[in-house]
């Protein structure tokens, strides 16, 4: 099975049912599915060839969502960009890739061939042929390049096939949105190039509504929720700790039946909060671009099991290795590992780093965590992140969770600066509202940590740096104390 025939199937199915909303602008099931045809036979006759590579770097909304499935029509295989990352990082990712076009907002092409602007789109689906665009492709064949997160060095691509594809979908229609359905209206304020973007074509198979919010801001989704009655959604911790410091955080109560969340840890305290708000709506999601947003899952009814990314979805099998590529049994700490269909077909060029990633058949996630007796699966840190301070093994997830905790808490990372006497000193920086007390937080922290564990220092930021995905960016903090205290 191909992307488009599911395109073209929920046309037939839902017709002139609203399928996809940015502000004014509504398209049916049908308009998307002629538009896409459209765009994808002028992408052809523009001298793209199946199997070339085009980046797409548009903001959220239908332009974007056209160009992503007009590509997936036509063969092309999309490079996927984010708008909030800089230009020196879409260079590098569409120059990795080796992109011959680009569909992009400003003027910038960044040395592809073909060069589409956002303005032009109109035009091109007004003249591109009016007849199904209908590549047949081989389900292995590279469908899309995703990247990994860059947390720790380059992102590096990561070769998606349609039959990865396939199975995402089917695993979150399974485990993650199975309620999903016509009537329900799905609100992507979370960026669409990144972890939002997985929901649209569930969504669209089951006949719901997609909104598409171009820019996130926390007040902003809390008035398109009650406006569009929106049903379901999917946020960054981030994101929903910024919408619980909002006063009309009670507006999306009664609404939203079903809240998705990932792409990061999120704290005990938070979703406790979050819970008290909303009341027991949230599925954390666990995964990565290489077994893309299908890990584990955690449903409602398991939010008791506290720290838990759940257990495995239906489609995937998932391990705990030591570093011998021995399995454990519950219980000891070690490497999250992961297989099944929907995995990654490999790195894009990088035969090396694939086969050290997949050894044994594995998907080697760099996330330390351990399994209960009853297959549930907790995240402790990951393995490049993890602190030894005098002799011990510090997690800096645990301590953020106990930061996190502490009244006025919003953002905080905990990184390891050398330190002569204990090797890595434990650091805290915390950011969040304006009468933040740097020693109060300190003071909570030593209360509820082993001496160990607690932070040495703590400072006040405005805010955290993150990635595009709104992921904290720990190496960046580490690198920016660092270098401060050089000068």
């Amino acid at each position: 099975m191909q992307i488009g025939s599911l395109i073209r199937r929920a046309a037939r199915h839902y017709g002139d049912a609203p399928c996809l909303t940015e502000g004014s602008r509504t398209l049916s099931f049908r308009d998307f599915d002629r538009l896409t045809d459209r765009l994808g036979n002028a992408l052809l006759a523009a001298g793209l060839a199946p199997g070339d590579r085009v980046g797409v770097l548009l903001p959220n909304g239908i332009d974007c969502l056209i160009a992503y499935y007009a590509l997936a029509k036509s063969g092309l295989v999309r490079v996927t960009l984010n708008s909030r990352e800089t230009a020196e990082e879409q260079r590098y990712k569409l120059g990795d890739s080796g992109a011959r076009g680009l569909i992009h907002e400003g003027d910038d092409t960044f040395g592809c061939e073909i060069g589409i602007a956002r303005a032009d789109l109109p035009r091109l689906m007004a003249e591109g042929a009016d007849r199904p665009c209908a590549v047949e492709r081989d389900p292995e064949a590279p469908y899309r390049l995703g990247f990994t997160g860059g947390t720790t060095g380059q992102p590096k691509p990561v070769t998606l096939a349609t039959r990865g594809e396939l199975w995402e979908i089917a695993a979150f229609l399974l485990d993650l949105v199975p309620g999903l359905g016509a009537g329900d209206v799905f609100l992507h304020a979370a960026p669409i190039a990144h972890a939002s973007g997985a929901f649209f074509l569930p969504a669209l198979v089951r006949g719901v509504h997609s909104v598409a919010m171009p820019k996130f801001d926390p007040a902003g989704f809390l008035e398109l929720a009650v406006r569009t009655r929106a049903t379901h959604t999917f946020l960054v911790p981030t994101m929903l700790a910024m919408i619980l410091e909002q006063p009309e955080v009670e507006r999306g109560r009664s609404l939203l039946r079903s809240i998705a969340y990932g792409a990061s840890p999120i704290a005990a305290s938070v979703l406790a909060r979050a819970e008290a708000r909303f009341g027991r709506v949230f599925v954390q999601d666990y995964g990565q671009a290489q077994s893309p947003m299908v890990i584990t899952f955690l449903a409602p009814e398991h939010h008791d099991r506290v720290g838990s990314c759940g257990r495995p979805f239906t489609c995937a099998e998932v391990a705990i290795m030591d570093d011998e590529n021995r399995l454990l049994p519950p219980g000891e700490a070690g490497e999250i590992v992961c297989r099944g269909p929907q995995l990654m077909a490999g790195y894009w060029n990088r035969p090396e780093e694939t086969a050290e990633a997949m050894r044994g058949g594995w998907l080697h996630t760099g996330d330390i965590g351990r399994m209960d007796e009853d297959g549930f699966f907790y995240i402790l840190d990951r393995k490049n992140d993890m602190l030894i301070s005098g002799g011990f093994n510090v997690y800096p997830r645990e301590v953020e969770d106990v930061l996190l905790s502490c009244e006025g808490v919003v953002e905080a990372a905990v990184v390891g600066l050398p330190d002569e006497k204990w090797g890595d000193r434990v650091h805290a920086v915390v950011a969040g509202r304006p009468d933040l007390d740097a020693e109060a937080v300190l003071a909570r922290a030593r209360q509820q940590l082993a001496a160990y564990k607690c932070p040495k220092s703590i400072e006040i930021w405005p805010e955290l740096p993150k990635s595009a995905a709104n992921k904290i960016l720990r190496r960046i903090v580490r690198d920016r104390i660092i270098e401060r205290n050089r000068q």
